[in-house]
C-alpha cells in the first residue's frame, strides 16, 4: 500500500482526535501471501474490533463463525445454510425479529456481496496496512461522525446513507463498499454484544475512494468560523 494511505490515516485520527483506530478492509480473490491468517473462526464485526486493536490479518470462510458474515460479505453462498438459516427463524426466539415475515422484509433491505467471488477478507488498523483498502470502518463519537458526514457534504453536497438495524458486516462493510458512498449508523445487537462498543459510540464507514477527499476537506473546514472551535 502507498504511505498516502497511512498518512491519511494519521491526519484523520489527529484532525477528530480518534481514540480507536480506523480499519481498513479490503475484499481479495485470493489468499494474500504477505499476511498472516485468522487462527481461529471469529464474527465479521469482532474481527473489525481485533483490527482497531492492532492485529492484522485476513479471514476465509472457514474463519467466519457468523452467518451474517459469511453471508454479507460474499464469502458463502446462502443457498448452502441451513433451513433455519435461510430463513431467519433462528432469529426470532432471539428476540430479534418477532416474525420470519418480519426477517425476510427487513433482509431484502441488507446488501450482499455476491457470493463466492472472493476467496478472503483483509483487516488492518489503516495506519498500518500493507495493503490499499476498500472501506475504512471508524468507531467513534456523535460529534466526530457529524464532522466526517460534513466534510463528505463539503465540496459535493453528498449526503451519507444511514444504516438501519442490519448487520454491520453489511451495513458498515458491504454497503459502502458496494454504494460509494459514505455510511454511518449505530451499530446492530449483534456488532454491540460482540464488539468492544461503548454506549455512546457510532459508526462511520468511508469508501477508501473517498478518504483523501473528506480528508482534505476536514483541514479545510476546521479553519472556519463553524468548526474552528471544535
Amino acid at each position: 500500500m502507498s504511505n498516502s494511505f497511512k498518512e491519511l490515516g494519521e491526519k484523520l485520527k489527529e484532525i477528530l482526535k480518534l481514540e480507536r483506530e480506523p480499519v481498513a478492509i479490503k475484499w481479495s480473490v485470493k489468499e494474500p501471501r504477505n499476511l498472516d491468517k485468522e487462527q481461529e473462526k471469529s464474527r465479521f464485526c469482532t474481527k473489525l474490533d481485533k483490527a482497531m486493536q492492532g492485529d492484522i490479518f485476513y479471514a476465509t470462510k472457514e474463519e467466519e463463525e457468523c452467518m451474517g458474515g459469511l453471508r454479507y460479505s460474499g464469502l458463502k453462498n446462502p443457498k448452502e445454510f441451513p433451513k433455519n438459516m435461510q430463513s431467519g427463524s433462528f432469529l426470532v426466539p432471539a428476540g430479534v425479529y418477532k416474525s420470519i415475515p418480519a426477517v425476510q422484509r427487513s433482509w431484502k433491505n441488507n446488501l450482499a456481496v455476491e457470493p463466492e467471488i472472493f476467496r478472503a477478507v483483509l483487516f488492518s488498523p489503516l495506519i498500518k496496512a500493507e495493503f490499499e483498502p476498500d472501506v475504512i470502518f471508524i468507531l467513534c463519537n456523535s460529534q466526530q461522525a457529524m464532522l466526517i458526514l460534513h466534510a463528505n457534504a463539503y465540496d459535493s453536497g453528498s449526503h451519507g446513507l444511514g444504516a438501519d438495524s442490519g448487520p454491520i458486516c453489511s451495513s458498515m462493510a458491504t454497503a459502502p463498499y458496494l454504494t460509494g458512498k459514505v455510511t454511518y449508523g449505530f451499530g446492530d445487537i449483534g456488532s454491540r454484544r460482540h464488539m468492544d462498543i461503548k454506549p455512546d459510540e457510532v459508526m462511520v464507514s468511508i469508501p477508501a475512494t473517498e478518504l483523501e477527499r473528506i480528508v482534505t476537506n476536514l483541514s479545510q473546514m476546521m479553519t472556519k468560523t463553524f468548526f474552528k472551535d471544535i
